[in-house]
């Protein structure tokens, strides 16, 4: 894994290559956010943490070999409050 790797500032899934990158309102590459959290300026799902964790906790289980449901869980519950998207302002 590249030491500046990139991850979805929503979801936490690495942004290896460019078409993976959201897209801002303008059309433009959007760094922060894969394509499945954020199109066109806006995030594509209105969802809690929770619900993302769950959702992504099943993808991780089933596109990560050797991956539980629960492992993927306690690592998204470490991973996503740091996260641009879920971050609580201090």
């Amino acid at each position: 894994m590249e030491i500046n790797q990139k991850f979805c500032q929503s979801c936490a899934m690495p942004l290896s290559a460019p078409e993976l990158f959201g897209t801002n309102a303008d059309g433009t590459p959007n760094e922060d956010y894969c394509r499945y959290c954020y199109d066109k300026g806006a995030f594509t799902a209105d969802c809690t943490m929770e619900q993302m964790i769950e959702e992504c906790a099943a993808i991780m289980e089933r596109e990560v070999p050797g991956t539980t449901k629960d492992a993927a869980r306690a690592l998204l519950k470490e991973v996503l409050p740091q996260s641009k998207r879920w971050k609580k302002e201090e």
